[in-house]
């Protein structure tokens, strides 16, 4: 009798690469993989990477350590942004038997005739111009939530960016096969869908091998207020200058879409935004924070901003954290820039010394944490719909509100995967603390 072949995964960086991961875990499933936790040993190891992850390369070596920790005679494959990037180094690590790029990733299941260990790693990737299709995904997370993947690429030339080397040109799905895959997602019983992408508001442009389409994110958020069976929708990041004020308009009414939007800033300079090349000034993110706050106060609003860029002086990161410390926002995601090779930032002048970029980020987190407790602080007393989980964490249980406010309470494992009207009574450190349960809601 033949033996079943076993995998194990593991994903590093953004929600798109674990939405990835769970389409091809899917895609091994059928083809009569069973699957393994990490620790548990495998046949095989799929390892999916990220470019942006700092010291990549360093975090690629230890997993792939790891790995061979459990199951020394394990096949191991590379996967994912880094692959992409950079194959024949990898292709160089001890332990490492095969390596896929942004196209052959999606066809990891013909490359596993023979896992046989081997001497030598096979590499295959292709150009990046040739990753010009789309190939949908979407994973559960905590299986109260569904990361649903409806973009790919980017067009943009971000000047610290490799994303457009790692992923290729903006490309999309189609509005039709997204509700279907919605409708599937919710048949599980998911209540919560995120939509990800690598450039969300470009939803769109481009599909198999770069034919336009007449449709626009726009268009797929009002196709998908119209589904049945998903409770909740939550838009991930998404660009300043792509986050129109109808989309803003629209979620203020929406039936399903929550209060909550994630929109990278970058810096508060308007210099160093030209020298990064983003496509809108200070002024911009100013309107759209003033216009969500304004139809929807207690929207919870996430920023995400890089300090220690090329040219960045004392007095350009004085004016992020100031224009950052006036806005109405509610938590940040404080990047350190570090240098990534194939990118112009990386031959600019102005180099912050690393201690000086570690400090510009202590200050600019311990502002974030003064943000979100303010914004915990708005909503004290309040009642607010949760969506729990399911862990069980020493007796407690975990959700967040419409717009993103992390509740602890009592466990009760009827409340999981439920959204249920809740007091929130006092911040803690670990977050809201939840005291009256009202009646359940759906």
């Amino acid at each position: 009798m033949k033996s079943v072949r076993t995998v194990a995964f593991h994903t590093l960086g953004c929600k798109l690469n674990f939405s990835e991961t769970s389409a091809i875990g899917r895609q091994l499933k059928d083809a009569g993989y069973e699957k393994k936790e990490f620790d548990a040993g495998a046949d095989v190891y799929v390892i999916n990477t990220c470019s942006v992850t700092e010291n990549a390369d360093k975090e690629c070596r230890k997993i792939v350590r790891d790995a061979l920790h459990v199951s020394p005679d394990a096949f191991v494959v590379i996967i994912g942004c880094f692959a992409q990037l950079k194959p024949k180094e990898i292709a160089a690590i001890h332990g490492v038997d095969l390596v896929l790029g942004a196209s052959e990733k999606f066809n990891l299941v013909n490359y596993l005739e023979d896992i046989h260990k081997r001497e030598f790693a096979d590499v295959h990737a292709c150009e990046i111009e040739d990753a010009n299709f789309f190939v949908d995904a979407w994973s559960f997370g905590d299986r109260t939530r569904a990361f649903l993947k409806v973009q790919d690429g980017c067009d943009y030339t971000c000047a610290f960016c490799t994303i457009p080397l790692a992923r290729g040109k903006s490309r999309s799905d189609t509005i039709e096969n997204v509700l279907k895959n919605a409708k599937h997602v919710a048949s599980l019983g998911t209540k919560e869908i995120v939509l990800t992408g690598v450039n969300l508001g470009d939803f769109g442009k481009g599909f198999n091998g770069g034919k336009n389409k007449e449709e626009d994110f726009s268009e797929l958020v009002h196709a998908l207020d119209e589904l049945d069976g998903i409770e909740r929708i939550r838009i991930s990041s998404i660009e300043p200058n792509l986050l129109k004020d109808e989309i803003i308009e629209f979620v203020s009414t929406s039936k399903r879409f929550v209060p909550h939007f994630h929109i990278p800033l970058q810096s508060g300079s308007d210099k160093i935004l030209k020298s990064m090349r983003r496509r809108y000034l200070r002024d911009v993110y100013e309107n759209r924070v003033t216009k969500i706050k304004t139809l929807l106060p207690h929207c919870c609003i996430g920023v995400d901003v890089i300090v220690g860029f090329p040219g960045e002086t004392d007095a350009d990161f004085l004016e992020t954290y100031d224009f950052l410390n006036q806005l109405d926002i509610s938590y940040l995601h404080v990047f350190t820039y570090s240098e990534r090779p194939n990118t112009d930032a990386i031959v600019m002048e102005g180099i912050v010394p690393v201690h000086e970029r570690r400090k510009r980020n202590k200050m600019l987190r311990i502002l974030s944490e003064k943000k979100l407790r303010n914004f915990y602080v708005q909503h004290e007393g309040t009642d607010r719909p949760v969506l729990f989980e399911h862990e069980n964490r020493d007796g407690q249980m975990f959700g967040y509100t419409d717009n993103y406010i992390k509740v602890k309470f009592p466990y009760d494992e009827n409340l999981a995967n439920k959204i249920t009207e809740v007091n929130l009574s006092r911040i803690e450190s670990d977050g809201i603390v939840g005291v009256e349960l009202l009646p359940v809601l759906k």
